[in-house]
Protein backbone atom coordinates (compact mmCIF):
# COMPACT_ATOMS: atom_id res chain seq x y z
CA UNK A 1 0.00 0.00 0.00
CA UNK A 2 1.13 3.17 -0.98
CA UNK A 3 0.87 6.10 2.01
CA UNK A 4 2.56 9.61 2.66
CA UNK A 5 4.77 7.84 5.16
CA UNK A 6 5.49 4.93 3.18
CA UNK A 7 4.87 5.51 -0.39
CA UNK A 8 7.73 3.17 -2.18
CA UNK A 9 7.51 -0.53 -2.99
CA UNK A 10 10.49 -2.39 -1.18
CA UNK A 11 13.34 -1.68 -2.99
CA UNK A 12 15.51 -4.33 -5.45
CA UNK A 13 18.98 -3.94 -6.04
CA UNK A 14 20.19 -1.75 -8.95
CA UNK A 15 23.43 -0.94 -10.27
CA UNK A 16 25.27 0.67 -13.50
CA UNK A 17 28.60 0.02 -15.39
CA UNK A 18 30.41 2.86 -15.31
CA UNK A 19 32.96 3.53 -18.52
CA UNK A 20 36.68 5.43 -18.45
CA UNK A 21 36.43 6.38 -22.10
CA UNK A 22 37.67 10.03 -22.70
CA UNK A 23 35.41 12.72 -23.41
CA UNK A 24 36.10 14.11 -27.37
CA UNK A 25 33.67 17.61 -26.40
CA UNK A 26 34.70 19.23 -30.31
CA UNK A 27 31.47 19.27 -31.75
CA UNK A 28 29.27 18.45 -29.56
CA UNK A 29 26.49 20.90 -30.58
CA UNK A 30 22.61 21.08 -29.43
CA UNK A 31 20.41 20.82 -32.92
CA UNK A 32 17.04 21.00 -32.82
CA UNK A 33 16.89 18.86 -35.79
CA UNK A 34 19.79 17.15 -36.89
CA UNK A 35 22.09 17.70 -33.62
CA UNK A 36 24.20 15.81 -31.97
CA UNK A 37 21.36 15.39 -28.99
CA UNK A 38 17.91 15.32 -28.77
CA UNK A 39 15.94 18.19 -28.17
CA UNK A 40 12.23 17.80 -27.93
CA UNK A 41 9.52 20.49 -27.85
CA UNK A 42 9.47 22.59 -24.46
CA UNK A 43 5.98 23.16 -23.26
CA UNK A 44 6.01 26.05 -20.57
CA UNK A 45 5.06 24.87 -17.69
CA UNK A 46 1.51 26.09 -16.08
CA UNK A 47 2.24 25.18 -12.35
CA UNK A 48 3.37 28.16 -10.22
CA UNK A 49 6.22 27.58 -7.92
CA UNK A 50 3.73 28.39 -5.01
CA UNK A 51 1.57 25.57 -6.30
CA UNK A 52 4.67 23.31 -6.65
CA UNK A 53 5.64 23.53 -2.50
CA UNK A 54 1.67 23.46 -1.95
CA UNK A 55 2.12 19.96 -3.93
CA UNK A 56 5.06 18.99 -1.41
CA UNK A 57 3.04 19.54 1.39
CA UNK A 58 -0.07 17.73 0.49
CA UNK A 59 2.06 14.82 -0.76
CA UNK A 60 4.13 14.89 2.88
CA UNK A 61 2.53 17.00 5.07
CA UNK A 62 3.48 20.80 6.23
CA UNK A 63 6.09 20.93 9.30
CA UNK A 64 7.43 24.25 10.49
CA UNK A 65 10.90 25.09 10.03
CA UNK A 66 11.24 22.09 7.46
CA UNK A 67 12.31 21.97 3.72
CA UNK A 68 9.53 21.17 1.24
CA UNK A 69 10.92 18.20 0.22
CA UNK A 70 14.34 15.95 1.21
CA UNK A 71 13.59 17.43 5.45
CA UNK A 72 15.65 15.60 7.40
CA UNK A 73 19.64 15.32 6.68
CA UNK A 74 22.82 16.09 8.08
CA UNK A 75 25.30 18.78 7.20
CA UNK A 76 29.29 18.65 7.03
CA UNK A 77 32.12 20.10 5.44
CA UNK A 78 35.06 19.44 3.05
CA UNK A 79 37.06 20.45 -0.02
CA UNK A 80 36.35 20.34 -3.39
CA UNK A 81 39.99 19.88 -5.71
CA UNK A 82 39.48 19.82 -9.50
CA UNK A 83 41.00 17.54 -11.82
CA UNK A 84 43.29 18.76 -14.43
CA UNK A 85 41.21 18.59 -17.69
CA UNK A 86 38.00 19.99 -15.88
CA UNK A 87 38.76 23.16 -17.00
CA UNK A 88 38.72 22.26 -20.49
CA UNK A 89 35.43 21.37 -19.80
CA UNK A 90 33.90 24.64 -18.61
CA UNK A 91 35.16 28.27 -17.62
CA UNK A 92 33.25 27.57 -14.42
CA UNK A 93 35.50 29.11 -11.53
CA UNK A 94 35.40 26.16 -9.20
CA UNK A 95 36.79 23.24 -12.02
CA UNK A 96 40.08 25.21 -12.80
CA UNK A 97 43.03 24.89 -10.30
CA UNK A 98 42.66 25.79 -7.04
CA UNK A 99 41.21 23.50 -4.16
CA UNK A 100 37.37 25.20 -2.48
CA UNK A 101 35.74 24.72 0.74
CA UNK A 102 32.87 23.14 0.02
CA UNK A 103 29.52 22.27 2.27
CA UNK A 104 27.25 19.00 1.61
CA UNK A 105 24.23 17.64 3.23
CA UNK A 106 22.99 14.42 2.89
CA UNK A 107 19.82 13.57 3.31
CA UNK A 108 16.25 11.14 3.00
CA UNK A 109 13.48 11.47 0.92
CA UNK A 110 10.03 13.47 1.72
CA UNK A 111 9.32 16.42 3.06
CA UNK A 112 9.01 14.28 6.62
CA UNK A 113 11.44 15.74 9.34
CA UNK A 114 11.70 12.20 11.35
CA UNK A 115 10.55 9.88 8.68
CA UNK A 116 12.66 6.71 9.32
CA UNK A 117 15.84 6.00 7.71
CA UNK A 118 14.42 2.36 7.42
CA UNK A 119 11.45 3.00 5.68
CA UNK A 120 11.27 2.46 1.94
CA UNK A 121 9.68 6.34 1.67
CA UNK A 122 13.12 7.93 2.59
CA UNK A 123 14.64 6.70 -0.39
CA UNK A 124 16.27 8.24 -2.84
CA UNK A 125 18.93 9.39 -0.52
CA UNK A 126 20.06 12.85 -1.48
CA UNK A 127 23.61 14.82 -1.50
CA UNK A 128 23.89 18.49 -2.28
CA UNK A 129 27.08 20.32 -2.50
CA UNK A 130 27.83 24.15 -1.68
CA UNK A 131 30.94 24.55 -3.58
CA UNK A 132 32.66 27.97 -1.61
CA UNK A 133 33.89 30.21 -4.56
CA UNK A 134 35.27 33.39 -2.33
CA UNK A 135 33.67 36.79 -1.82
CA UNK A 136 30.57 35.55 -0.90
CA UNK A 137 29.45 33.95 -4.22
CA UNK A 138 29.03 29.96 -4.41
CA UNK A 139 27.57 27.07 -7.10
CA UNK A 140 25.21 24.08 -6.19
CA UNK A 141 24.62 20.88 -7.28
CA UNK A 142 21.82 18.77 -5.77
CA UNK A 143 21.46 14.84 -6.34
CA UNK A 144 19.84 11.94 -5.01
CA UNK A 145 20.45 7.79 -5.13
CA UNK A 146 18.64 7.18 -7.94
CA UNK A 147 19.73 7.86 -11.67
CA UNK A 148 16.59 9.62 -13.58
CA UNK A 149 13.53 11.07 -11.92
CA UNK A 150 9.99 9.55 -11.95
CA UNK A 151 8.58 12.18 -14.59
CA UNK A 152 9.75 14.23 -17.70
CA UNK A 153 8.07 17.55 -16.34
CA UNK A 154 7.21 19.89 -13.41
CA UNK A 155 3.39 19.68 -14.25
CA UNK A 156 4.03 16.42 -14.01
CA UNK A 157 5.78 16.22 -10.83
CA UNK A 158 3.13 18.15 -9.46
CA UNK A 159 0.08 15.57 -10.07
CA UNK A 160 2.39 12.61 -9.27
CA UNK A 161 2.66 14.24 -5.67
CA UNK A 162 -1.17 15.15 -5.63
CA UNK A 163 -1.68 11.73 -6.18
CA UNK A 164 0.44 10.44 -3.52
CA UNK A 165 -1.59 12.72 -1.42
CA UNK A 166 -4.90 11.44 -2.19
CA UNK A 167 -4.03 7.69 -1.61
CA UNK A 168 -4.22 7.44 2.20
CA UNK A 169 -4.88 4.07 3.83
CA UNK A 170 -8.66 4.58 3.37
CA UNK A 171 -8.42 5.23 -0.04
CA UNK A 172 -10.12 2.33 -2.41
CA UNK A 173 -7.66 0.47 -4.49
CA UNK A 174 -6.81 1.13 -7.01
CA UNK A 175 -5.82 4.09 -5.67
CA UNK A 176 -4.75 7.32 -6.96
CA UNK A 177 -0.86 6.61 -7.31
CA UNK A 178 -1.85 3.36 -7.85
CA UNK A 179 -3.46 3.98 -10.80
CA UNK A 180 -0.37 6.99 -12.04
CA UNK A 181 1.77 4.61 -11.94
CA UNK A 182 -0.39 1.92 -14.04
CA UNK A 183 -0.07 4.99 -16.98
CA UNK A 184 3.65 6.03 -16.47
CA UNK A 185 5.57 3.19 -16.71
CA UNK A 186 8.83 5.17 -15.98
CA UNK A 187 7.64 6.48 -12.60
CA UNK A 188 6.30 3.28 -11.60
CA UNK A 189 10.26 1.94 -12.53
CA UNK A 190 11.21 4.98 -10.26
CA UNK A 191 8.88 3.45 -7.41
CA UNK A 192 9.70 0.10 -7.45
CA UNK A 193 13.74 -0.48 -8.30
CA UNK A 194 14.86 1.61 -5.69
CA UNK A 195 18.19 0.88 -4.33
CA UNK A 196 18.29 -1.47 -1.17
CA UNK A 197 19.53 0.09 2.43
CA UNK A 198 22.94 1.12 1.99
CA UNK A 199 25.80 0.70 4.97
CA UNK A 200 26.57 4.68 4.70
CA UNK A 201 25.58 7.57 3.07
CA UNK A 202 29.19 7.49 2.33
CA UNK A 203 28.40 4.37 0.24
CA UNK A 204 26.30 5.58 -2.29
CA UNK A 205 26.32 6.68 -5.92
CA UNK A 206 24.51 9.62 -6.38
CA UNK A 207 22.99 11.19 -9.63
CA UNK A 208 22.07 14.94 -11.48
CA UNK A 209 19.05 14.20 -13.04
CA UNK A 210 18.83 17.39 -14.28
CA UNK A 211 21.12 18.87 -17.81
CA UNK A 212 23.61 21.57 -17.89
CA UNK A 213 25.70 23.14 -20.83
CA UNK A 214 29.50 23.49 -20.26
CA UNK A 215 31.20 26.05 -21.77
CA UNK A 216 34.81 26.39 -21.64
CA UNK A 217 37.11 29.43 -22.29
CA UNK A 218 37.12 28.79 -25.99
CA UNK A 219 33.51 28.61 -26.56
CA UNK A 220 32.66 25.16 -27.17
CA UNK A 221 30.23 23.69 -25.20
CA UNK A 222 28.69 20.02 -24.53
CA UNK A 223 26.03 18.96 -22.11
CA UNK A 224 26.47 17.17 -19.56
CA UNK A 225 24.53 15.53 -16.35
CA UNK A 226 26.74 15.11 -12.93
CA UNK A 227 27.44 11.54 -11.38
CA UNK A 228 28.90 11.48 -8.01
CA UNK A 229 30.52 8.41 -7.02
CA UNK A 230 32.21 6.90 -3.31
CA UNK A 231 35.90 6.00 -3.33
CA UNK A 232 35.06 3.28 -0.89
CA UNK A 233 32.47 1.71 -3.41
CA UNK A 234 28.97 0.67 -3.01
CA UNK A 235 27.71 -0.44 -0.23
CA UNK A 236 24.66 -2.29 1.19
CA UNK A 237 23.23 -3.92 4.25
CA UNK A 238 22.62 -7.46 4.52
CA UNK A 239 19.16 -8.30 5.62
CA UNK A 240 21.39 -9.24 9.54
CA UNK A 241 22.21 -5.79 9.86
CA UNK A 242 19.59 -4.55 8.29
CA UNK A 243 17.39 -5.54 11.52
CA UNK A 244 20.21 -3.90 13.95
CA UNK A 245 19.24 -0.46 12.14
CA UNK A 246 17.68 2.54 13.73
CA UNK A 247 15.63 5.14 12.87
CA UNK A 248 18.62 7.54 12.29
CA UNK A 249 21.23 4.93 11.37
CA UNK A 250 22.82 7.47 8.26
CA UNK A 251 23.34 10.46 10.38
CA UNK A 252 24.81 8.20 13.39
CA UNK A 253 27.13 6.20 10.60
CA UNK A 254 28.17 9.01 8.79
CA UNK A 255 29.26 11.09 12.40
CA UNK A 256 31.46 7.93 13.03
CA UNK A 257 32.58 7.08 9.98
CA UNK A 258 33.86 11.18 9.71
CA UNK A 259 35.59 11.06 12.88
CA UNK A 260 37.57 7.93 11.97
CA UNK A 261 38.57 9.52 8.82
CA UNK A 262 37.32 11.27 5.70
CA UNK A 263 34.73 10.34 3.04
CA UNK A 264 35.75 10.89 -0.32
CA UNK A 265 33.63 10.98 -3.95
CA UNK A 266 34.56 11.48 -7.60
CA UNK A 267 32.84 14.06 -9.20
CA UNK A 268 32.07 12.96 -12.68
CA UNK A 269 30.15 14.89 -15.77
CA UNK A 270 28.52 12.55 -18.09
CA UNK A 271 28.69 14.14 -21.46
CA UNK A 272 25.75 13.84 -23.76
CA UNK A 273 25.84 12.43 -27.34
CA UNK A 274 23.19 11.27 -30.02
CA UNK A 275 19.62 10.76 -29.12
CA UNK A 276 20.10 11.84 -25.27
CA UNK A 277 17.32 13.55 -23.81
CA UNK A 278 18.92 16.73 -22.54
CA UNK A 279 14.83 18.08 -21.43
CA UNK A 280 14.02 14.80 -20.26
CA UNK A 281 15.04 14.02 -16.62
CA UNK A 282 12.97 10.88 -16.37
CA UNK A 283 15.14 9.34 -18.84
CA UNK A 284 18.85 8.28 -17.85
CA UNK A 285 21.36 8.44 -20.44
CA UNK A 286 23.41 5.26 -21.53
CA UNK A 287 25.89 3.79 -18.98
CA UNK A 288 28.10 3.64 -22.22
CA UNK A 289 28.55 7.85 -22.09
CA UNK A 290 32.14 9.09 -21.50
CA UNK A 291 32.60 10.50 -18.39
CA UNK A 292 34.88 13.12 -17.30
CA UNK A 293 36.40 13.31 -14.17
CA UNK A 294 35.58 17.09 -12.76
CA UNK A 295 37.28 16.48 -9.54
CA UNK A 296 37.66 14.91 -5.63
CA UNK A 297 35.11 15.66 -2.77
CA UNK A 298 36.50 15.00 0.45
CA UNK A 299 34.22 14.96 3.70
CA UNK A 300 36.39 15.58 6.07
CA UNK A 301 34.64 16.89 9.43
CA UNK A 302 30.97 17.14 11.01
CA UNK A 303 29.28 20.92 10.47
CA UNK A 304 26.80 23.14 12.48
CA UNK A 305 23.71 21.11 12.64
CA UNK A 306 21.78 23.55 14.25
CA UNK A 307 18.06 24.97 13.35
CA UNK A 308 19.64 28.42 12.58
CA UNK A 309 22.30 26.84 10.40
CA UNK A 310 19.76 24.69 8.58
CA UNK A 311 17.57 27.23 7.96
CA UNK A 312 20.66 29.64 6.68
CA UNK A 313 22.06 27.31 4.41
CA UNK A 314 20.68 27.14 1.01
CA UNK A 315 21.01 24.75 -1.75
CA UNK A 316 19.34 25.78 -5.04
CA UNK A 317 20.33 23.91 -8.73
CA UNK A 318 19.79 27.18 -10.83
CA UNK A 319 22.90 28.82 -8.38
CA UNK A 320 25.04 28.96 -11.22
CA UNK A 321 28.42 30.72 -12.38
CA UNK A 322 29.78 31.57 -15.79
CA UNK A 323 30.53 28.58 -17.51
CA UNK A 324 27.79 26.57 -16.89
CA UNK A 325 24.02 27.44 -17.89
CA UNK A 326 20.27 25.34 -17.63
CA UNK A 327 19.79 23.22 -20.18
CA UNK A 328 16.38 22.03 -19.05
CA UNK A 329 13.45 23.50 -17.90
CA UNK A 330 12.72 21.83 -14.82
CA UNK A 331 16.51 23.22 -13.40
CA UNK A 332 14.55 26.68 -13.74
CA UNK A 333 11.42 25.59 -12.43
CA UNK A 334 13.29 24.78 -9.35
CA UNK A 335 15.40 27.58 -9.06
CA UNK A 336 12.04 28.67 -8.91
CA UNK A 337 10.44 27.15 -6.59
CA UNK A 338 13.29 27.23 -4.16
CA UNK A 339 12.92 30.45 -2.89
CA UNK A 340 9.86 29.87 -2.25
CA UNK A 341 9.95 27.21 0.06
CA UNK A 342 12.66 28.85 1.74
CA UNK A 343 10.74 32.05 2.41
CA UNK A 344 8.09 29.64 4.15
CA UNK A 345 10.26 27.88 6.21
CA UNK A 346 12.34 30.57 7.57
CA UNK A 347 8.93 32.09 8.81
CA UNK A 348 7.64 28.61 9.88
CA UNK A 349 8.05 28.72 14.07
Amino acid sequence: MITKNSFYADPRRGGMILTKKRCVIAGLLLMIVNGSVAFAQITRTQATPAEMVDALHAAFGKHPNARAVHAKGVFLEGTFAPAAIAKNLSMAPHLQYRTLPVMVRFSDFTGIPDISDTTGGSNPRGMAIKFQLGNGKSTDIIAHSFNGFPVATTDEFREFLLNISRSGPKAPHPNAIEQFLGTHPIAKHFVTTQKPPSVSYGTLSYFGVNSFKFINSKGISCYIRYQIIPEAGEQFLTAAQFKNTGDNYLSEEIKTRIGAGAVKFKLYAQVAETGDKIENPSIAWPNERKRILLGTITISRLADNSLEADKALIYNPGNLPKGIEIADPMVADRARLYPVSVKERQQSH
